[in-house]
Formats: structure tokens, sequence, C-alpha cells
């Protein structure tokens, strides 16, 4: 295999609904929707069985945040309203997200994927790029010893797609989900590549993906074979350059095994819209909570943050942000509510709201932090 980078990606199989059936593993081959709140935890019955909660149940405005292979075969996908989805699965069982298992599983299967090829980049809670240029191995074996330890190590199952860049990793990795195991060179990019759908390359989104098919583009194949001058006329020089690129299986990209996180953030929909003064304890308690998850999310990265912001959305789906710059920073979850109540006063609270969130940016390490200058008195001392 003459490559002169290996570059692979793993992605976890339906992370968060897998997790949970380890835990409830009598729920294994049923369609089961990870997105509930606490209320739907499962009720332990005297003869030992548990009862789980079915989506005809749920009442709200929540989202799906994963399912089971299961459940998708019946429509149902992840960022899908919950009341939708239980439309089309009224018998699926729902059960309630569990933030700190996911985040467990995420730290074991990293751990053991870098035992063996320690060169990761970090793209979330259920997904790495690995550089295995340098690992010794044959292809196919390195990328089976990293799935075993991963199981291992977790009792989980993954996709690896290996290729010579990053762009054929990342779509070949999807080709035999679940449990998949793909490689791929540029010499398989006519017969494995260009029959797929444009959508299916990361970095066409769902408007480019509108503009290509109204041009008669569906495939990557027809993009490989598109006029450059089409779609430069489209989409512009720099763009229309890069379909070009990725159409053919050309990335350069690194694997960037350090990358500092842009920010820190934590949301919540509200099952009914809350009013401002009439669900003031309740608005304030949510507040409160966003912003200490938040700061532990913070802390567990080991980072701080200067700039603190709110995010509302009103009930006809307004949105609006505030933000504001503290002197030094900060990972303490009272100073981030100091803040973040400033940038409350400076929005208008006349109407009902749906969503709440907390955002943290402008970060540095907690070392970095330490050595910050400290402010003079305390900016928030009157709030």
């Amino acid at each position: 295999m003459d490559w002169p980078r290996r570059i692979a990606h793993l992605d976890m199989d339906a992370f968060y609904a897998s997790v949970e059936l380890l835990r409830y593993p009598e729920l294994g081959g049923l369609p089961v929707v990870i997105g509930g709140g606490g209320r739907h935890q499962p009720r332990e019955l005297p003869d030992g069985t548990r009862e789980f909660s079915r989506l005809r149940d749920y009442v709200g405005r929540g989202v799906i945040t994963t399912s089971t292979y299961e459940a998708r075969a019946l429509g149902v996908f992840s960022a899908m309203g919950t009341m939708k989805a239980a439309a089309l699965a009224p018998d699926a069982i729902l059960l309630p997200v569990d933030f700190d298992s996911y985040r467990k599983y995420s730290r074991l299967f990293k751990a053991a994927v870098a035992s063996i090829a320690p060169q990761i980049e970090d793209r979330g809670i259920d997904e790495i790029y690995i550089d295995l240029t340098d690992v010794e191995g044959e292809t196919r074996e390195l990328a089976q010893r990293i799935k075993d330890a991963v199981r291992a190590a977790t009792g989980l199952s993954c996709s690896i797609g290996v290729a010579p860049n990053k762009l054929l990793a990342k779509i070949c990795s999807d080709l035999e989900k679940p449990n998949g195991l793909t490689v791929v060179g540029y010499d398989d990019v006519p017969a494995r590549i260009w029959p797929l759908p444009v959508r299916k390359v990361n970095g066409i989104g769902p408007k480019a993906e509108k503009k290509l098919v109204a041009l008669g583009i569906d495939s990557v194949g027809q993009l490989a074979a598109a006029d450059p001058a089409l779609l430069q006329e489209h989409f512009g020089l720099n763009y229309a350059e890069w379909l070009q690129r990725i159409s053919h299986g050309r990335d350069e990209r690194a694997v960037a095994t350090r990358s500092e996180p842009k920010g820190v953030s934590r949301e919540t929909t509200f099952s009914r819209d809350l009013h401002v003064k009439r669900d003031r304890a309740e608005l304030s308690e949510i507040f409160t909570r966003l912003c200490q998850k938040v700061a532990d999310d913070l802390a567990r990265k080991r980072y701080a943050g200067r700039t603190v912001g709110i995010k509302l959305r009103y009930a006809d789906f307004r949105t609006v942000t505030r933000d504001l710059t503290l002197p030094s920073p900060t990972a303490d979850a009272a100073a981030i509510r100091r803040a973040a109540g400033e940038c409350l006063r400076r929005v208008p609270l006349d109407d009902r709201l749906r969503l709440l969130g907390v955002r943290m940016s402008a970060l540095c390490t907690l070392e970095e932090a330490a050595k910050a200058q400290p402010a003079q008195g305390d900016l928030f001392a009157n709030l």
C-alpha cells in the first residue's frame, strides 16, 4: 500500500444508545431512543424486571439525542423533535440522557486507541482521527487491533475507515456501519466514492447540497466531472476549487493532535414556555444550574474563560444573545452566574421563553489563568 499517509477515522456506533444498552441489555434489538428527562428513568418492579417509558407517553418539546439502529429503521434520528418521533415509533423505548456515563466511556475508548496509536485528533465525544502513518502493522490488521481494544475497554463496537487522508477516512468509516472496517485508497475513489450522494462529503452542507442538486449534480462522481467554471459561477473561486479537490479524494489536512476549544456552553429547551415573572423561581434555578454545568465542564477540561454569554429564545422563536468580557479569566460558577446575570439585564424580558443558554469563551488553560493579573476588586460586587 503505497500511501504517503495512513489516516483512520473512528466513529463509535450509536454511541449514547450503545452505552445505555450496556446498562439495560434486555433492550438489545429493540428500537430505543435517548432524549427523555429524568422522569423517564426506568422503574424497578417487584419481580426484579424493569418498566421503561415509551415514546407514546412523551409530552413536551424535546429533541432526540440519538437512537438505536432499530429506531432509525423506523425513521427516528438525532435532532428530530420527540413528539414527531413518537408519531413514527410510538412503541420505541425512551431513556433519559446520562452525559456522565457517555463521557466516561469516551475517555475509555480514546485511552484504548492511544495505547496503540497515540497520534489522535479528538473530534468530539464519539469520534476521533488517528494518524497511523508511523505505526507498525498491516493496515487492516492494525485497524482490527484498534477495534478489538475499544471493545475490550468498553464493551462497545466502533466503525473505522482508513485512507490516505482525513476526507476519505471520514467518508469510508460510514460505509459499512455498524462495526465496520473499510479501507479506501485513491484507486478506489471512482468505484467507492463517486457513486455516493454529495451530502456524504463532510463540508458539503444542506445549502450547498441543494444548490448542487439544482445544477444536476447529485453524486460525488458528477461533481468530479462538473465544469469548473460552472462551480465557480455558483460557489465562488475558493469553494469551487475545494469542491473539485474533494471530489477526487484530495485532502492535505494534518491530524491535529492538540486543538484548543473555542468555547464551552450549556443550554436547555423548556418543556413549556416560561414566563419571566410568573416562573421567576424556576427560571432562576435553571439559570444557576446551567452556570454550574459550564463551570464543571471548564474544570474537567482544565480551562477558564473571560467572556460570558447568554442565549435566549422567545416563544415566537426570536433568539437574542449577549456577552460580557471579564477583567480576568475565571472558571468559578458564582462568578459566571454573576456575569451571566449582568448579560440578562441587557435583554428584554417581556415575553415568554422557550430556551435558555450560557456560554464561556475566550478560553485559556487554568495555568495561564493563574498567571493573569487579578482584577482590582470585584466587578460584580454590587449586583
